[in-house]
């Protein structure tokens, strides 16, 4: 039995050696000096190689979904870390009317060092309907994805400013693109911001990459489902809107009341006071039900539901989706059944 059969190798380089110490012809106590040498030497050199090979096929560490500001401070300047604001804003004009800001001017005047700003009003909504914050087609999501600098190794980081909802919804429309090396900044811009840490006005320089895209079509949840899903009791359907709007005592939308057969969970008291997430326990405590049924949450327009949503994986329900067309698409609609809980 050679040296080289019983050492086995798979390194070349190696293997190569130990097959000329065995053929060469030298004297026996010089032979034993030089084999023992060679093995000690050229072992310590192929465990270096096997070293290097594992490490390049190591998967990048996952983050918990929720990362703390702490967190996201000690790894700001990870290369393969990219930072999105996702501001947008809600103002109200005298008549008490809502709308939505863009919130590019928000992130120009001070965000997060580093963050680039995915715009969720424009860029990463379809252009062609007059409802607002409809899903963008995959193809115009992953273009957006690349060149704010998301690659198929980032580690993605997500805030916004006064309500996490919007992070929560480009976190969604992350997983639907088969994305999974994302979280919420817990808290948001206002928690960093509380905590005196730096910002800054310099626009993201990161360059583009390429985003693949592995879609769910299963996470997002169409009109025909939800219609159908009144009548399946197995199905669990959740309104994320205030509780005085799911019991119809005002609406923002054609109809008042809610979809028939939903149950509320207004995305507002998933938060506390302060604007961070409820702890795990508490959360788990406010969501019942078998955790591998299907679970359809909605609200106007796909927002707040999409912070149930988040909430919802978080804490293991394994068939969430989000009805992103909610009640701005269900309401214009007499033919789509709506419960008013109100005389």
């Amino acid at each position: 039995m050679t040296l080289v059969s019983i050492i086995g190798s798979p390194y070349s380089g190696c293997h190569f050696l130990f097959s000329r110490m065995n053929n060469m012809r030298l004297d026996g106590r010089l032979q034993i000096f030089l084999t023992l040498f060679t093995v000690l030497t050229f072992t310590s050199a192929c465990s270096d190689q096997a070293k290097q090979s594992e490490s390049k096929n190591t998967p990048v560490a996952k983050m918990d979904l929720l990362v703390t500001t702490q967190w996201l401070s000690e790894h700001l300047n990870d290369p393969d870390l990219v930072v999105l604001d996702s501001t947008v804003l809600i103002k109200f004009d005298e008549k008490g009317k809502i709308s939505s800001v863009n919130g590019r001017a928000n992130y120009e005047a001070g965000h997060i060092p580093s963050a680039g700003f995915a715009d969720l009003l424009d860029e990463l909504s379809a252009q062609d309907t007059s409802l607002d914050f409809v899903m963008p087609s995959p193809e115009q999501f992953r273009d957006v994805m690349s060149k704010l600098g998301v690659g198929n190794d980032s580690r993605v980081v997500i805030y916004s400013a006064q309500n996490s909802v919007w992070a929560a919804r480009l976190w969604w429309m992350l997983r639907w693109a088969g994305f999974d090396q994302a979280a919420l900044l817990d808290g948001g811009l206002e928690a960093w911001k509380a905590e005196g840490r730096s910002l800054s006005t310099e626009p993201s320089n990161r360059p583009a990459k390429p985003f693949t895209l592995a879609l769910r079509p299963e996470v997002v949840a169409k009109r025909d489902e939800v219609f159908a899903a009144i009548d399946k009791p197995q199905v669990q359907i959740i309104d994320a809107m205030s509780d005085g709007h799911y019991k119809g005592q005002f609406s923002m939308y054609a109809r008042p009341g809610h979809i028939t057969s939903a149950t509320n969970t207004p995305s507002s008291l998933l938060m506390d006071e302060s604007g961070y997430y409820k702890s795990f326990d508490e959360l788990d405590m406010m969501h019942e039900g078998d955790r591998s049924n299907r679970v359809i949450t909605y609200c106007g327009g796909g927002v707040a539901a999409s912070s149930v949503a988040f909430i919802m994986h978080r804490l293991g329900y394994s068939d969430v989706s989000v009805y992103m067309g909610s009640l701005q698409e269900w309401a214009v609609n007499s033919e789509n059944p709506m419960t008013v809980d109100v005389p």
